[in-house]
């Protein structure tokens, strides 16, 4: 007997909430929560369904066109489904019939599937190279059969992939540097980790740096000493800083979600506050998601300091990942951006490298015409 065909519809968020609840790892970027912090996107939780049974869940965020009820469907780091399955086309087809119905041009998603890993000894030794400029230069320690072929599958369905070029990708990062957890205690974690950063970890501590961690209702007093920070953050190392007010809705929704999906972490020096990051855990995966640090008494290794209390803190939570987010691909001595791999491979944990984000045209005048616009914007 055939299997039951799937069903795409909208679903309520507190079904899609459930369906999570049930999950090691979704992308907090598929959560319900993240559509209200998206909040210049219309959004919805769509479900898959054989006959009753809920299979897969998808936050939709729904990008206007200008001056035109179309628009893009943006699924990040989504949606939450079986990718391994060899018949792709059984789940992505109704979705995209969904999504038109929805008024949707074109679709954008970024499926949650790894391509290829490089361990931390094989990116160490890139870096080294003068003949190795990129990721992709290094034979990667793995490949995964199923990122082989859901490439393949997206490419014979008509999705197009987006392209890198050299820094971050304009949506989600493709590549991001992770500390597998799963089976290893704290000591196992530390030990893997370069001498420098062992070094920092000691030396924060010897220099008396306190961290603690924030959740629920008590990250709010110490949110603007963050901001401040982060801001200070942006202003040496060049790049926009989000508004306080984004910082608020974010750990007003993901806490509202759940009290433990998001945490404020600080790290003080005589009462200084010299770093401060906020991380986010769905189920079994664990994120650094923004980061903030001080020009003065670097010296007492504050950004370690805060690091490891996360680290610690997602192996007590039972996390089988610590996600330290983007990685650019570039090696290179000369490129601005390798000082922070240098950063996240001093953790012993991996590049890894996602199939990265598709797109979908469903009307091919439309798609083109965003294209562009996206691009004038640029």
């Amino acid at each position: 007997m055939p299997p039951t065909e799937l069903i795409v519809r909208a679903i309520p968020a507190d079904d899609h909430l459930g369906f999570i609840r049930g999950r090691r790892s979704v992308s907090f970027l598929q959560t319900p929560a993240w559509g209200r912090v998206k909040a210049e996107w219309r959004h919805e939780s769509i479900g898959f369904f054989r006959g009753e049974e809920l299979v897969g869940a998808g936050l939709v965020l729904y990008r206007q066109l200008p001056r035109l009820k179309r628009y893009l469907a943006y699924l990040p780091e989504g949606p939450d489904l079986d990718w391994a399955d060899e018949d792709l086309a059984s789940w992505l087809t109704p979705m995209a019939a969904h999504l038109r119905e929805q008024g949707a041009f074109g679709v954008r998603m970024g499926p949650p599937v790894v391509t290829r890993r490089w361990d931390a000894a094989t990116v160490k030794a890139g870096i080294a190279d003068d003949a190795v400029r990129r990721l992709g230069d290094l034979p990667p320690t793995e490949r995964t059969h199923t990122g082989a072929r859901v490439v393949s599958q997206l490419t014979e369905l008509g999705w197009r992939p987006q392209a890198v070029e050299g820094g971050f990708a304009a949506g989600q990062p493709q590549h991001v540097f992770q500390v597998p957890l799963a089976g290893r205690t704290e000591d196992e974690v530390l030990a893997g980790m370069n001498q420098l950063w062992r070094r920092n970890i000691k030396k924060a501590a010897k220099e008396g740096v306190e961290t603690a961690a924030y959740a629920g209702a008590a990250i709010d007093p110490e949110l603007k000493s963050f901001h401040d920070l982060y801001v200070h953050t942006a202003e040496r190392d060049h790049f926009t800083p989000r508004p306080l007010s984004y910082f608020t809705t974010m750990v007003d929704a993901l806490s509202a979600e759940d009290p433990d999906r998001i945490r404020l972490h600080t790290a003080r020096h005589e009462g200084t506050l010299v770093a401060a990051t906020i991380a986010i855990r769905v189920g079994a995966h664990a994120w650094y998601s923004y980061g903030a640090s001080s020009t003065e008494k670097r010296e007492v290794r504050g950004s370690n300091a805060v690091q490891w209390a996360m680290i610690r803190d997602a192996i007590a939570a039972g996390a089988d990942v610590y996600d330290l987010r983007g990685i650019t691909e570039t090696l290179a001595s000369d490129d601005p951006h390798l000082g922070l791999i240098q950063f996240k491979v001093g953790t012993g944990g991996e590049a890894v490298e996602y199939v990265g984000e598709w797109d979908l045209p469903l009307s091919k005048p439309l798609y083109k015409a965003f294209d562009v616009y996206m691009k004038r914007r640029g």
